[in-house]
């Protein structure tokens, strides 16, 4: 989090600035709601809101000393003799007037003083892991609100764009908050959708749908190159999200990357279920990615696909690979690719620092009275994570200064949501207490036994380094869990940027290390830093099993599956 260093985070944030570099993370809810994913519960809250104060009652001498060196430091801002500075790439205090206006730089240097001031206070204070992780959570939340940006007399773009706009800006800005709090759950909007169509600027990749059941389509795209892989790649995506963050848009989607690179690219789009479909688990969705697999295989003829997948696709894949495994079914896939996936759930994680029995089974019991668990309301439950960036940056645009939201590709796909039927959402939080894939056996899918350590494809784990929600130590932890050769690529940015991460980024890197023999901060001591994207990494590994190359397809399809709809299909499109 942010506020688990000693200085004042860099934030997003801005007077009327850009949107913030990496805002690719879901949106947000009430701070005193429920996390509809893991179980937040109000009781959570407070819960750590106690734990802050309880802390601080308990050092009150550290208190003391710190908030003595700030009344030091407030009397040197009062004098103009101050010389703290934000730290540098913070947008909320890059305007002009926070260096020239003695009133803005004065309140600009007391925010930062008294900002960097807690953070201290906390970090000086003995106390456990649970306890520190769950204060920093509130103070981040206490920080990022009351940063002075956020409202019209601590911004100065306020004043600006008022009298620009001769009082247009306030009215803009009022009527923002209007219609956020009729139709967008009282918070913030996130992004202008109305220069996106899926299509036709998004998810517009050439192909077609080659396959369809209940559950989900698959899309062949159309081979760029004369030659491809005789093995094709099949990417499983999360349910959470609908597919195209790997087909964003011309720049930035990694199918276009794969299929102009020789890769037969199939990918699976869920359909979006509602309270009809409550009862589909876990072993539905298996169900449907090995259907889809095999009709992959009867279409292109391969013996075997490389299969790939993300996020919460990932966890489905990974249980799918060991239950073909135990099926004598190994055999039908090459190797393994895994992007932002958390298998082993005993690393912290801020997500599981609130899952507790009680909280988990009331987020189970809250979905199964509704048949599903709501993409929106799951997309609110994760922006407290980042306060910074996906709250108060917004309030401080679109409220202060009357900005519409920003038109961002990747920020529309966060808020073109699908939802999760009750079942696979119980699925999901019961795997996330109970930790079965560590106990090989005590799962069982489809009448087989799960274990992973069977599984000996070989596997290419991708996470990213600033990942909120996936946090890249839990994500390595998948290196000791597999049979095969294991290769763990660090990509840099977070949990979505990480992967929309083409080579065309300058600002690209990647960390490898070949030794999995250690912890993750050891690892990563010890890696090496690449510039670049892994897309051209993972391009040379995913050749290395690919087989021979045979001639491209001159139509897509075969007798048995033949071409329906052209991508990106129609599940997509359901609301």
């Amino acid at each position: 989090m942010a506020a688990s260093t000693s200085k004042v985070s860099n934030s997003s944030r801005s007077n009327g600035a850009a949107p913030p570099a990496d805002p690719a993370r879901p949106a947000a809810e009430n701070a005193l709601g429920a996390n509809p994913v893991v179980g937040m519960t109000r009781e959570d809250l407070l819960d750590a809101v106690s734990r802050l104060l309880r802390l601080l009652s308990l050092n009150p001498l550290t208190v003391a000393r710190h908030e003595w060196r700030f009344a030091r430091e407030l009397v040197a801002i009062l004098a103009g003799r101050s010389r703290i500075e934000p730290e540098a790439g913070d947008r909320r205090f890059q305007h002009a007037i926070w260096q020239r206006s003695g009133y803005y730089r004065r309140l600009m240097q007391t925010y930062l003083a008294w900002s960097r001031s807690l953070v201290d206070i906390l970090e000086s204070i003995d106390a456990d892991d649970e306890d520190m992780e769950r204060a920093r959570f509130v103070l981040n939340q206490v920080l990022a609100a009351a940063a002075p940006v956020n409202n019209p007399f601590g911004n100065p773009g306020f004043l600006d764009n008022a009298r620009r706009t001769r009082g247009l800006s306030m009215v803009r800005g009022l009527r923002n908050l209007a219609r956020d709090l009729a139709s967008n759950g009282g918070m913030p909007s996130q992004v202008d959708p109305r220069p996106f169509q899926v299509g036709r600027n998004l998810a517009n990749t050439r192909g077609a749908v080659v396959f369809r059941n209940a559950v989900c389509e698959v899309i062949q795209y159309v081979p760029t190159t004369a030659e491809v892989d005789a093995i094709p790649v099949v990417l499983i995506p999360p349910q959470i999200n609908k597919y195209y963050i790997v087909d964003l848009n011309e720049d930035k989607s990694f199918v276009r990357f794969a299929v102009d690179h020789g890769q037969p690219m199939f990918v699976l789009s869920w359909r979006n279920p509602t309270a009809a479909q409550r009862e589909w688990g876990m072993d539905t969705y298996v169900s449907a990615a090995k259907e889809a697999i095999d009709a992959v295989l009867e279409i292109t003829g391969a013996p075997s696909a490389k299969v790939m997948a993300a996020c919460a696709g990932g966890f489905t894949a990974a249980v799918l690979l060991a239950h073909m495994v135990a099926a004598g079914e190994g055999d039908k896939i090459a190797c393994l690719t895994l992007l932002v996936t958390v298998l082993d759930t005993r690393a912290r994680t801020l997500l599981g620092l609130f899952s507790s029995d009680t909280a988990i089974n009331a987020a189970i019991l809250r979905s199964s009275a509704r048949g599903v668990l709501d993409g929106a309301e799951m997309a609110r439950a994760f922006a407290w994570l980042r306060p910074e960036d996906l709250v108060w940056n917004f309030v401080a645009n679109n409220y202060v200064m009357g900005n519409d939201p920003p038109a961002f590709d990747v920020l529309y796909w966060n808020n073109d949501t699908t939802r999760l039927p009750a079942r696979f959402h119980a699925d999901l939080l019961n795997l996330f207490r109970d930790n079965p894939l560590l106990r090989p056996g005590s799962l069982k899918l489809l009448g087989t036994p799960i274990d992973l350590s069977q599984v000996t494809c070989d596997v290419f784990i991708i996470a990213g380094e600033t990942d909120h929600i996936t946090p890249w130590q839990a994500c390595y932890r998948s290196t000791q869990l597999f049979g095969g050769d294991v290769r763990f690529v660090l990509s840099s940015s977070g949990h979505i940027q990480s992967i929309v991460n083409p080579p065309t980024n300058t600002r690209a890197r990647y960390f490898t290390n070949d030794d999995y023999d250690q912890d993750a901060g050891n690892w990563l001591a010890g890696a090496q830093a690449n510039k670049g994207s892994w897309w051209i990494p993972w391009l040379d590994w995913v050749r290395g099993h690919g087989g021979a190359t045979a001639a491209a397809p001159t139509a897509l399809g075969s007798r048995n599956y033949p071409p329906a709809d052209p991508a990106p299909g129609r599940y997509v499109f359901q609301k």
